[in-house]
């Protein structure tokens, strides 16, 4: 199959490709001109695309409904369907936690079919890259453009939070530091503690996309992508640490006794648990690393690479020893 890869250089790409290549694809990566790999931009190679006439094409990075319009107006015709990769923050139930959306918490677990945010564009004011324009990135329009054109049926992968090896937003480095530092406790609110979101390790979620490619079946569908069981951010630190040989303790408290350095935005109250089996019964999708095996390779990486800046504040251990001592904690 002749499978043509928009990105596939930053977190999971490398593994679909690696993937693909040993199942005997022919690939072609192309890229959009935000990243400093040595690849041909869409827009300025029809002649090539034309002769390479893709069976699949393979978007790993759609950031709004300007890059989904650019691949089907390109591929219309040549190629015979395309995948996408979305997120699960697509659900309404994101707005939620965020609070951008008003009402009550949605319930879970998220089905293929559970409501999407109606309001658009909620990640600029939250965003480390303000220059852009607040309309850059939008999953949900990008989906929308994907799932309608019938000359090129679409299939749409929700991901989850996705951990391992060349994560860039360093997901296990707030924890990996605390417990590396001899940290006995690591704090937490009561509602963190007890919140869920469906992860998935990287290389686990790559498959999921090698099943969508090459699996006909996946034209005209959504997937969610995930592990079929979701930890409490708790459970989650604390497998965090075992991975990490760390003995502390995660210690919950109620929010009004956080530092402020560890007081989190959102909304606690709304859980994003999300049901991943349509993809596991359809696409027959099963993860081969077992989590802990996941969390052992992210934090041998993350150890080795961590972030190039960390901002001291958000590591008060002061502020942090202080609240400790006013419960009383003396190690369990």
């Amino acid at each position: 199959m002749r499978v043509l890869l928009i990105g596939g250089t930053g977190f999971t790409g490398p593994h679909v490709v690696r993937r693909l290549h040993e199942l005997g694809h022919e690939l072609l990566l192309y890229h959009r001109g935000e990243t400093q790999a040595d690849l041909p931009e869409l827009e300025r190679a029809e002649d090539e695309l034309t002769r390479f006439a893709p069976q699949v094409v393979l978007d790993m990075i759609p950031r709004n409904e300007q890059d989904a319009w650019t691949v089907v107006n390109t591929f219309r015709g040549v190629a015979g369907r395309v995948v996408a990769l979305s997120s699960q923050d697509v659900y309404r139930a994101y707005g939620r936690l965020i609070g951008t959306e008003p009402g009550p918490v949605e319930p879970v677990p998220l089905t293929e079919e559970s409501p999407l945010r109606t309001r658009l564009y909620p990640y600029w004011k939250r965003s480390k890259r303000p220059h852009l324009p607040p309309n850059h990135y939008e999953k949900i329009l990008a989906e929308l453009i994907y799932m309608s054109d019938s000359k090129l049926p679409g299939t749409i992968l929700r991901f989850p939070v996705v951990y391992g090896p060349r994560d860039r937003q360093h997901r296990t480095f707030e924890y990996l530091k605390r417990m590396d530092d001899g940290r006995p406790a690591i704090l937490m609110g009561e509602g963190q503690a007890a919140w869920r979101w469906t992860k998935g390790y990287v290389e686990n979620v790559a498959l999921a996309v090698v099943l969508a490619v090459t699996d006909e079946r996946a034209a005209g569908r959504v997937y969610n992508v995930g592990e079929q069981e979701t930890l409490t951010w708790a459970e989650w630190v604390q497998a965090i640490g075992r991975a990490a040989g760390w003995d502390g303790e995660v210690v919950a408290v109620p929010r009004e006794r956080l530092p402020s350095h560890l007081v989190p935005d959102d909304n606690t109250d709304q859980q994003l648990i999300v049901d991943s089996t349509r993809i596991r019964e359809e696409l027959g999708y099963r993860e081969h690393i077992r989590y802990e095996e996941g969390l052992r390779r992210t934090i041998a990486w993350e150890r080795a690479h961590p972030p190039d800046q960390v901002d001291p504040a958000q590591f008060d251990y002061a502020a942090e020893d202080a609240v400790l001592a006013e419960l009383g904690w003396n190690g369990g």
